[in-house]
């Protein structure tokens, strides 16, 4: 059955505060001692609030990290002492895969009334659990069934992340704006038509790297317009090696300024390199701050702010209204849940003050990440673009879950995680190629 889609509630925008934790692949980490006086469960009545958290990898990743940053950040926030009692329990290094089922099982024994995940691939052991046990809310990051699947305890969320690659596409254009002015490019970084080189290292071709690297892309045109984007796909979310290795690729393909939807420091650390060897290039990351990585090459990073989710989400379970968490939470900028990170030396005179510029536009709705005006498919204007919020089965045989329609494209703009939080931009754009 159909259950309601997202409603619109203001998150508290919070500054990170975070200590790091250490544990052993694979293994879950519980705090002893005194409870909170939070309370809830999932049917709103009075228990002891037990948070549950399974993450794909642990603090060694940036999206992990920055998850489990978000997390004790609002812990912290509400009086939830994370680390010195049995309130969260931790599960790391959990795959996607029937492992997960089986660490969501072993939460709701321990007594977990809230269970959080941070990978897609864990959506549908998640769900599995939550069809299991009713009684338990699970909070399923990046998702896309909760809305249409048959479960009221399931909840998806996402945040604008198309907003944060914008804004770090403009710094990206800013810095090539200025290596043209300085006439470092070499006929290398030019196609035949004239056009500059830039690269983007993506995890997989789904929407939601669609949407980051078109949103970036965008960022660049409007500073330079006269900009290509090469993406190549590593069909892993964190593999350092096959992320140098895509880097260096578009690096030898003369593309002079590259980003990422990936969650390694392996091409920014790549990148770093050949700067040092007297490459031309400058390098935009994802998740956390890499200038400790590449100090020369990274201009800056897109981010999330997930405390501003967890803040709003747990203060819920606090109050013992778990099962009243949205169905699909999405917020961006206006909200405090996207940023970048702090600007890289290597960046163009300016930059900050034209970041600026650009945030405040996005914040009070005079620019649109995704306006119809400044792109085209297959040299046409879109005027209509259906969404349909069905989701397919695993292997994508099948619709597992059926969903309705969607007009996307409302006031001149394509309405991005609007009908749901995660995203759904698919358009293959003029002036990207795939490669194969």
């Amino acid at each position: 059955m159909m259950k309601k889609l997202l409603a619109l509630l203001l998150a508290l925008t919070m500054v990170f505060a975070f200590a790091a934790c250490t544990t052993d692949e694979g293994n879950d980490e519980e705090n002893n001692g005194e409870a909170n006086n939070g309370e809830t469960n999932g049917e709103g009545t009075e228990s002891a609030l037990k948070i549950g958290v399974i993450l794909l990898h642990d603090e060694s990743i940036g999206y992990d990290f920055a998850h489990m940053q978000g997390i004790r950040t609002a812990c912290e926030t509400l009086g939830i002492d994370w680390n010195d009692n049995n309130q969260v329990i931790w599960k790391y290094n959990i795959g996607e895969d029937e492992s997960c089922h089986s660490a969501a099982v072993d939460l709701v024994d321990q007594g977990c009334n809230v269970i959080i995940s941070d990978s897609y691939g864990h959506q549908s052991y998640m769900t599995l659990a939550a069809s299991e046990n009713p009684d338990v809310q699970f909070l399923i990051a990046t998702g896309d069934t909760a809305a249409v699947d048959p479960y009221d305890n399931t909840h998806n969320f996402f945040t604008h992340t198309f907003e944060s690659r914008y804004v770090s596409g403009v710094v990206g254009g800013m810095k090539l704006a200025e290596m043209i002015e300085e006439g470092v490019l070499t006929e290398d970084n030019y196609n035949e038509d004239g056009t500059i080189k830039i690269g983007y290292v993506g995890a997989y071709p789904y929407a939601e790297v669609v949407s980051g690297y078109t949103a970036f892309y965008l960022g660049v045109k409007s500073v330079v317009d006269n900009v290509k984007m090469d993406v190549t796909y590593t069909n892993s979310w964190a593999d350092a090696t096959a992320e140098q290795q895509a880097a260096e690729a578009l690096l030898a393909r003369g593309c002079c300024l590259i980003s990422q939807h990936a969650d390694s420091t392996g091409g920014p650390a790549a990148i770093e390199a050949a700067v040092q060897n007297g490459a031309v290039c400058y390098y935009v990351g994802y998740n956390i701050d890499m200038l400790s990585v590449a100090p020369t090459a990274i201009l800056t990073s897109a981010q999330n702010n997930w405390a501003v989710y967890y803040t709003y989400a747990l203060g819920l379970a606090q109050q013992g209204k778990a099962a009243e968490i949205d169905v699909d939470w999405a917020r961006g900028y206006s909200d405090g849940a996207n940023m970048i990170s702090t600007l890289g030396d290597s960046c163009a005179e300016g930059t900050a003050e034209k970041v600026a510029e650009v945030e405040a536009a996005i914040k009070d709705g005079t620019l649109q990440v995704f306006d119809t005006d400044t792109f085209t498919v297959d040299g046409q204007k879109v005027e209509s673009y259906t969404f349909n919020s069905s989701t397919m089965n695993s292997d994508y045989s099948a619709v597992l879950y059926e969903g309705q329609d969607y007009e996307t494209i409302e006031n001149g703009a394509f309405a991005e995680s609007v009908f749901r939080s995660a995203p759904y931009f698919d358009l293959r754009i003029d002036g990207i190629v795939e490669l194969s």
